[in-house]
Parts: C-alpha cells; structure tokens; sequence
C-alpha cells in the first residue's frame, strides 16, 4: 500500500521533504495557501542574498546553478524553487490553507492516519509534514506610547529598498541580520539618519574571509560541544572583528554556540561593522516607550525619526492549526524536529535555524524524514 504524505508549505523545506518522500516511492501532496512557490522569498528585501554558499545551500536532487554564484540572490533563490519543483515532477496545490490538523482516530493502525481541514475541504494523509516557515508572521512590539507617534512604524517584512527612506531619519529596531542589512542598505542609499537600535548585542562574524566562509565554520562545529565552541568563538572574534565595544557593540558574555541553541545565529558582517565604525550607522539601546514624537531609548536617550522599522523577528504562528495536539513548547515552536516524528507519522521541518545553513539542515531533515516515514510504514 502506498504512503500517502500531505506536505504543509511549498517553501524550501516543504519542496525538499515532497522531493525525497516521492523518490522513496510515497504518494506526496505539497498544500500551499498561496499561489506560488518560495512565496516568503518573493517577499524580502530587493539587495538579500543566501549568507550560506551556492554549494551546500543545494536541496536533494537538484544543485543550484552555477551562474548565480556564491551567494545567491533572492531572485535566483526564487527561480531554483520553480525550477526544483518541476524538476521533481511535485504535485502542489496552490491556494489551499490548512487550517486544521487532527488524528483520524485516538489509537490503533488508524492512529497514523492524519484528517486536515482546508480552505478547499477535507483531505486524510498517512503522514503530514509541517514546513510553514521559521519567519511565517511578523511579530511587531506594542511598545508603550506608539499609538501617538505621529511617525510611520512598520515592520521589517515589509521592507523592499531604501527608496522610499531617502532623506528620512530611520531607527531600526533589532540587530539580526536583517536589521544589520537593512540599516546599511539604508546608510549606502540616502536615509538622512540611521540608528540601529540593539538590546542585545549580537555575536558577529565575517560571512567570508577570503575563500573560507563562515558555514564552513559553522559545519565543522556543529556537532562540538557548546563550551568549547564558546571558547573558541570569542578568540575567533577577537581576531577577526575589530572591537566595537564603544560604538555599542561589545562581545556578548554569553557564548557564541549557547546562543544559537537559545535561537540566535551570528550576524553575518558584509558592512555593517564599516558603517558602524564610519558612523553612517549609530548603534543605541533598545526601544522603551514612545512619547509623542520621540522614541525613548533604554538608557533615557531621546530620537526623534521620521520611520521606525521593527526589524523583530517572527512567530510560527502553529498554534491554531495544531496546538491542540501536545506537540509544540515554548513561543509555539514545535517540541521535536530534526526529522524525527513529533508524533506517529507528524513531523516539522524549516523550524530551526543552525549555525551551519538553513538550507542545508533543511535538506538534511528532507533525508531523514523520508527514511523514517517509509520504513515506519
């Protein structure tokens, strides 16, 4: 009998786990509430690049070509996952949203059995894997006093290019490599003023020095303990990024590896410690409050921008589609993943966010769920 796989999101993750469970011979569905593709990668900023190489940046069965270099573009992220889903022959539904995830029955052989409520009806699956996003819905502060900001205040999601922040003074919020990239795109390109504002201050590599990149790095200790990673990190720091400790950067006391596990990968420097130490970009402390048309900042400091954009991360947003089932844990973040089942014939991919490449644990849980899932069956 034939395994039959709904897969949730045609994203990366989505697309690499229907690849290698219908190359292992499972009957795989990829349910997409939009209608397209690597829809989130449509949706970043116009200058964003994969900080991991063309290489091992590659999903099962099909390399990213050669001609779109090192680092990828987003737009040629875009055209690989057009061009894999094709390429494997996917079955994907667009414009299907599940909105609901439930056990066919409490116990016995049907309790590998999977019921999913859709926008287009009901659907049954031996196995489902959740591949929705690690980024799936912007998560904006409510800080005290925004409602009377007579200034604009969005989040980074919806940032394109810096064209409409020419002669404008931006603070943005939030020192992950998204906030970095965005507040040196602004500096480069014509903002009046740019603040970064940082709460706490990342761990910073360079994203390469030379032919060597940082996910080199990154995969060679990955499976090496934390204290040590920790220990080396700080030396590696040292060496290889200048001190910004008076410009609001200081090295973090936690460690660079127990900070990953905690969910916070390096900032990737491609400029950002030039503009900071150019001063094109000025690092403060965190947002506290508004107070009409001023940001007050942690330290008592007053800004007054024109723009505040909430460069704040996400939420996996999980909860209303299968949180009634036990199987997700703090801020909603799924309890098991890695490729292994959360529960019989469930699993969750795209939700971690490793030291050594997203794209890359991605196809690697690709690999292991498919083993898993066939020869449980």
């Amino acid at each position: 009998m034939v395994l039959t796989v709904s897969v949730i999101g045609a994203g990366p993750a989505g697309l690499a786990a229907a690849a290698t469970l219908q190359a292992r011979g499972a009957h795989v569905t990829v349910l997409e509430k939009s209608e397209h593709v690597g829809n989130a990668w449509r949706h970043h900023y116009d200058r964003l690049h994969l900080h991991t190489t063309r290489g091992l940046s590659k999903l099962p069965g099909l390399a990213i070509p050669r001609e779109y270099g090192r680092w990828v573009a987003r737009d040629d992220v875009v055209r690989y996952l057009e061009t894999y889903a094709a390429h494997h022959g996917l079955r994907v539904e667009r414009g299907v949203e599940v909105t609901r995830l439930d056990r066919s029955a409490p116990d016995g052989a049907a309790a590998r059995h999977w019921t999913l409520t859709t926008t287009d009806g009901t659907r049954t699956a031996d196995a489902v894997v959740v591949a929705t996003g690690y980024n799936h819905t912007p998560h904006l502060p409510d800080w005290p006093g925004q409602d009377g900001f007579p200034g604009e205040v969005t989040h980074a999601s919806r940032y394109r290019n810096p064209a409409p922040y020419a002669g404008r003074h931006v603070l943005v919020a939030g020192v992950g490599n998204t906030g970095a990239e965005i507040a040196q795109d602004l500096a480069e390109n014509g903002a009046a003023s740019v603040h970064l504002a940082v709460r706490t201050p990342p761990h910073i590599v360079p994203r390469n020095q030379g032919p060597w990149a940082a996910q080199y790095t990154g995969v060679l200790v990955r499976h090496l303990p934390d204290a040590l990673v920790d220990a080396v990190g700080v030396a590696v720091r040292k060496a290889s990024v200048p001190d910004l400790s008076d410009l609001g950067l200081p090295i973090p006391d936690v460690g660079i590896a127990t900070r990953v596990a905690q969910g916070s990968v390096p900032l990737q420097d491609i400029g950002i410690v030039a503009a900071v130490r150019a001063g094109t970009v000025r690092v403060v402390r965190a947002i506290d409050r508004f107070d009409g048309a001023e940001v007050v900042l942690a330290d008592g400091a007053r800004l007054t921008p024109d723009v505040v954009l909430a460069a704040t991360g996400y939420r996996r947003a999980l909860e209303p589609v299968l949180g009634h089932l036990g199987v997700l844990g703090e801020r909603g973040k799924p309890l098991v993943t890695n490729g292994r089942p959360a529960a019989p014939g469930l699993y969750f991919t795209g939700f971690t966010n490793p030291i050594s490449g997203m794209f890359r644990e991605m196809a690697a849980d690709a690999r292991r769920i498919a083993r898993h899932a066939t020869r449980a069956r």
